[in-house]
């Protein structure tokens, strides 16, 4: 059982080192800036859509509670 395990890790590490195309730095960097930018604008458009509701149940509990 432990010579499978051992054959396994060693297949997984040749096949992530030998096999796999890796993308450039370059890349990276932008795929990390645009991942960034999105995550940023999606943060904003939560929290106005929360800025939203939170202001249209206070006015109507306010108006169901006068």
């Amino acid at each position: 059982m432990f010579k499978g395990f051992v054959e396994y890790i060693k297949g997984a590490y040749e096949e992530l080192t030998k096999h796999v195309v890796w993308p450039k730095w370059d890349e990276v960097y932008r795929m990390t800036i645009v991942v960034a930018v999105f995550s940023a604008i999606f943060s904003i458009f939560i929290a106005l859509v929360d800025y939203v509701f939170r202001t249209f149940l206070q006015a109507y509990y306010k108006l169901i509670k006068s």
